[in-house]
């Protein structure tokens, strides 16, 4: 099937014959086979060649300042990739089995196609939400957003990938793009530390994953998923150690990339370290590529090893979920916090992941492009509220945020309602498919597991919210914020100290409140505003109606119980 693309739309191939389909000799009804099927890689040319022509068109005009320029042009780029993954999902409408192309190294089908829409999502939004706080911090260019750029290209790569070269080659490019761009601020010493960290740790990280598909390609002789999984259908090992090493290794190196439990100690200091629109980002797309590409690993390649797999899943599910809520109990730093809350989201798609099953295969999908938009437009309110150099990352910068700007403080209740898992936002249906999924397989610790991490996860997203609604002064004696000089003293008395031992805010929580900015009104950048609006607005339609939710049904593999 040397170059060749097979769409097989009929039902002329069973269970039975599986091997055949997907080596392109069961063709069925409406085959159709292309030598280059360039649809397939026209999201790669949108996103890698924008990155090109951007950095073109900086080389030739005039060095100075062109505000929103580039942000503009990285918006539409991603907007045009979005309308790309569309075309493509409607092309694909009526096929089935695993499309191959360019090489044997793209698999063109629905799973791909969902993802270059999740990725052109998380693309546009990173944009816009960038350029306020590159002109804030006095790093305008078109660098960052050729950054951005190649990223999305290698996430969907990633998510494109036929075979372990071509997986190799996304994630590096994506990784690459975001060491840089965590170390982007180069005034703050704490973003060059975080570069640093994410660099060193993602290397090893790196060298871990490919050394296992070395070991993989050792035990089966091949790279291509699909010739991975049709060798260890039509054979027996009788030694299955080397497989077995290859596949601990993957999971390890794919593990770190999205910052699942014991593989998530960088997270914390790159989240509270990187620049913040980065961060939203970051959470975004390097967690949905580094699934996208377990998916196609474990449920394309290595479905028959799925009885070794599944219990490493369970762990790192399970392991997740718990350390992820409750350290975040415990941290005074807003950044850091979600930093943890990103570990625990983590798990609730490990829980998905690991029923190895089609309905699990949705949650993954559902949960993870409701959650982009969640992220995304969280980071962008405390991008905000940090002021100019990020000075104010802690948890008392919200305080009082619903009486300086309303609106801002409702929009972020209810980004942090929908990431609680909470009735009529996205988080609850994506948290209610994933633990279903996990029920269907018989996984009832499991999915007491991830109720009981949502109950903890609730009280520190609550506790934003509350300090957010709560008095920004009461008047009593005035204590000085230590600001970065645009805000001003705030005095509280008694009944305020008694409003956070009621909400749970004692000893060091208590000490953070009190530093709380004033009702110094907040600026909000246009830009920003349309970003929130749009999450909002999708987190709330995601949770109350069902047209995501059927999209993300419509992904299947041939041979997925």
């Amino acid at each position: 099937m040397s170059g060749a693309v097979e769409l097989a739309a009929g039902a002329g191939c069973t269970i039975d014959s599986v091997t055949a389909k997907v080596t392109g000799l069961c063709t069925g009804k409406g085959s159709i086979t292309l030598a280059v099927n360039y649809a397939s890689i026209m999201p790669l040319l949108v996103l890698a060649g924008g990155a090109l022509v951007i950095l073109l068109v900086a080389a030739l005009v005039p060095k100075r300042r062109y505000p929103g320029l580039w942000a503009a042009i990285t918006f539409l780029i991603g907007t045009g990739t979005v309308v790309d993954g569309l075309v493509q999902w409607s092309t694909l409408n009526g096929y089935t089995g695993v499309p191959v192309t360019l090489g044997d190294q793209i698999i063109y089908d629905h799973f791909s196609a969902f993802f270059v829409i999740l990725f052109g999502c998380a693309t546009a939004l990173g944009a816009a939400t960038s350029d306020s706080y590159l002109v804030r911090e006095n790093l305008d260019g078109p660098e960052p957003y050729i950054l951005l750029l190649l990223c999305s290209a290698g996430a969907v790569l990633m998510a494109e990938a036929a075979g372990f070269i071509s997986l190799f080659l996304g994630l590096e490019i994506l990784s690459i793009s975001l060491y840089t761009m965590s170390a982007y601020h180069r005034r703050r010493a704490a973003s060059g530390e975080a570069g640093l960290k994410y660099f060193i740790l993602g290397s090893f990280s790196s060298a871990i994953f490919i050394y296992g598909a070395a070991l993989i390609y050792g035990a089966t002789g091949s790279t291509q998923f699909v010739e991975i999984f049709s060798f260890l259908v039509a054979n027996t090992l009788v030694h299955s150690g080397v497989l077995l090493a290859g596949m601990g290794l993957v999971i390890v190196g794919l593990g770190f990339k999205v910052a699942a439990v014991p593989f998530h100690f960088w997270s914390p200091d790159v989240y509270q370290g990187a620049p913040t629109p980065f961060v939203g980002y970051m959470a975004a797309v390097a967690k949905a590529g580094g699934f996208a590409a377990l998916v196609r690993v474990l449920m394309l390649a290595l479905p028959t090893e799925a009885s070794n797999w599944r219990p490493v899943i369970w762990v790192l599910a399970a392991a997740s979920v718990l350390v992820g809520s409750v350290l975040a109990l415990v941290q005074s730093d807003l950044k850091r916090m979600l930093a943890y809350s990103s570990v625990s989201q983590v798990g609730y798609v490990l829980i998905a992941l690991q029923a190895g099953t089609t309905q699990g295969m949705t949650a993954v999908c559902f949960y993870l492009f409701t959650y982009t938009f969640m992220v995304i437009g969280t980071f962008a309110v405390v991008s905000v509220l940090q002021g100019r150099g990020e000075t104010r990352n802690d948890l008392s910068s919200v305080r009082g945020l619903a009486s300086r700007s309303p609106w801002l403080a409702g929009a972020m209740l209810v980004l942090l309602l929908g990431q609680a898992g909470i009735p009529l936002t996205s988080g609850f249906l994506g948290k209610w498919v994933v633990i279903s999924a996990a029920i269907a397989k018989g996984q009832y610790v499991l999915g007491l597991i991830g109720m009981l991490g949502a109950a903890i996860a609730a009280f520190f997203y609550l506790r934003v919210a509350l300090l957010m609604y709560m008095p920004a002064a009461t008047g009593s004696p005035a204590v000085t914020t230590g600001g970065s000089g645009d805000e001003s003293e705030d005095g509280y008395g008694g009944s305020d100290l008694a409003a956070m031992a009621s909400a749970g805010l004692s000893g060091r929580d208590s000490a953070v409140a009190l530093r709380a900015p004033s009702t110094t009104r907040l600026r909000v950048p246009g830009a920003t505003t349309a970003v929130l609006a749009i999450c909002v607005a999708f987190t709330i339609f995601a949770g109350v109606s069902t047209p995501v939710l059927s999209l993300a049904h419509t992904i299947t593999l041939p041979w997925m119980p």
